[in-house]
């Protein structure tokens, strides 16, 4: 088992998506999948990040994605294609989109960009739920109780270590990192 994410490329051009695993295979766990298909077959909760070509004969990309997305698999995705994008990608469930031909530099700096977004929406959902531990015992402790408890020490310390850990991850990431993040809790404020 791999602590490199693990990333699944997927096009129906054998060449190009084995060109694309031998660029990310330094940094990455890859498998490759040769069609949408494959794909289904070869997607599992292992995969981290997914290189989905649009345009593949048998089930398209788009479709690839709507299944995905209806599996539940809580993976990043990138749509790699040489189709130019165009208004009907709003509602499509991706993270990137990459035009053909894409350089090895410009690959590898959106799957780092990618994985660094998936690490940040994992740290924050943990960071969450020690902090609505930590304002749970607050609300219903005095000082007292909570200053003579190892236990609630210790999840105050995980507390601050998460969030200068958050704060690290989040210096790291770009704008457009943050506009993605900020366009997925969006449809979440208005479900009150």
């Amino acid at each position: 088992m791999s602590d490199e994410p693990t990333v699944l490329v997927v096009d129906d051009e054998p060449e190009l998506a084995d060109l694309y695993g031998v660029w990310l295979r330094e940094s990455y766990d890859v498998r490759t999948a040769y069609g949408g298909e494959e794909a289904i077959d070869a997607f599992d909760s292992d995969i981290d990040v997914a290189l989905i070509d649009r345009l593949m004969p048998r089930m398209a990309g788009d479709e690839l994605l709507s299944h995905v997305r209806s599996a539940g698999y809580d993976c990043r995705v990138s749509i790699v294609t040489a189709v130019e994008p165009d208004f009907d990608i709003i509602e499509m469930g991706f993270d990137e989109y990459l035009v053909k031909p894409v350089q090895r530099a410009e690959l590898r700096e959106v799957l780092e960009a990618l994985t660094t977004r998936s690490e940040y929406d994992e740290r924050v959902q943990e960071f969450f739920s020690v902090a609505s531990k930590r304002a749970a015992l607050q609300a219903r402790k005095n000082e007292e109780e909570l200053r003579a408890s190892e236990a609630y020490a210790e999840l105050t310390a995980e507390f601050e270590r998460m969030r200068a850990e958050l704060q690290r991850t989040a210096d790291r990431l770009r704008p457009r990192d943050f506009e993605a993040e900020m366009r997925k809790l969006s449809p979440a404020v208005g479900d009150d």
